[in-house]
């Protein structure tokens, strides 16, 4: 399934921009959704959405072989089994885990790679300082996408153009007003996929390096026994010129987390992953139930006491 000829969007975008549009599409027609973004829809603008919409439908044969149907339905099962799921399951688990860092005091969210996360214009806490980093061409387009929309965040919001792959992204954040004193949430959605092991590791031990003990990140990561939708996922996202780098085993990643100076909080499978995010959905949309992707893990990590490193 090739994705570079949709509607004339960019290659370097398009992750970020279908993720987007699952937010979007479950907010749209699912009610009450997963994740509820309703923002989401608002970062894409319509040409876009239909696109999308359009070529994932068209792709059907690609998800489902043998499948008869509308396009619309078409669209709804490529949505409830492969799409959806595992943005708005990892959305969801962050989300709930920034929720749970703000009641205890945390005031500065760091949002790695942000894309088009809504995080930041949903937010009706005027307290936090949210900081969102990507590379400067992504931060230009989201700037340019929120301006169009005409949204404004009641919250500090600090923009950082930067490759992530450079320990120089590091000097950004304090000078962008982060205080390395206070606690602080880190959001790594997606990024584990697309980093070496290496590169990865080197990038949570720099963040430890800013983040004071009891700080927090969050990410999810492949498992190196993929299921059905995460190897689809990763054939996507090849076709859209975002290869996949690096699968990896939990003790393995949690053996990455300690020697970058983390202990694991929370740490979640597929099946509970299912019955944390979707049990309730699925009670309520018996037609279209849906599950937590095979091969995806989802991990809390907290910064280390000193005595504990």
């Amino acid at each position: 399934m090739d994705l570079k000829g949709t509607g004339g969007i960019g290659i370097n975008n398009m992750t970020a921009l279908v993720s987007a549009f699952a937010r979007a599409y479950q907010c749209r027609n699912c009610s009450p959704p997963v994740f509820a973004d309703p923002v989401a829809e608002r970062m894409l603008t319509k040409d876009e959405y239909d696109a999308i919409a359009h070529h994932m439908s068209q792709g059907i044969r690609f998800f489902a072989p043998g499948f008869e149907g509308s396009p619309e339905e078409a669209l709804r099962l490529i949505m409830d089994r492969q799409l959806a799921p595992s943005v708005l399951a990892r959305s969801a688990f962050c989300e709930r885990a920034i929720n749970h860092a703000v009641h205890a005091g945390c005031r500065q969210i760091v949002l790695y790679a942000c894309g088009y996360d809504t995080f930041s214009l949903r937010t009706d806490n005027p307290a936090l300082a949210v900081f969102e980093l990507d590379r400067p061409d992504m931060i230009a387009d989201r700037q340019k996408r929120i301006a169009a929309a005409g949204l404004h965040p009641v919250c500090r919001v600090q923009s950082i153009g930067c490759d992530l792959s450079r320990p120089s992204w590091k000097e950004k954040l304090p000078e962008a007003g982060l205080d390395e004193k206070r606690l602080s949430f880190g959001s790594l959605l997606g990024i584990s996929y697309y980093l070496t092991k290496e590169a990865f590791a080197d990038l949570l031990r720099t963040i430890a390096g800013i983040a004071c003990e009891g700080s927090s990140v969050c990410f999810d990561y492949p498992l190196r026994e993929e299921g059905a939708e995460a190897r689809r996922t990763r054939q996507l996202a090849a076709a859209a010129g975002e290869e996949m780098k690096a699968k990896y085993a939990p003790g393995e990643l949690e053996a990455m987390l300690h020697e970058a100076g983390f202990a694991v909080k929370e740490h979640l499978n597929a099946a509970a992953a299912a019955e944390a995010f979707f049990q309730e959905y699925n009670l309520r949309h018996p037609g279209h139930g849906m599950n937590a992707p095979e091969g995806v893990g989802y991990c809390l990590a907290v910064r280390k006491r000193q005595d504990e490193r």
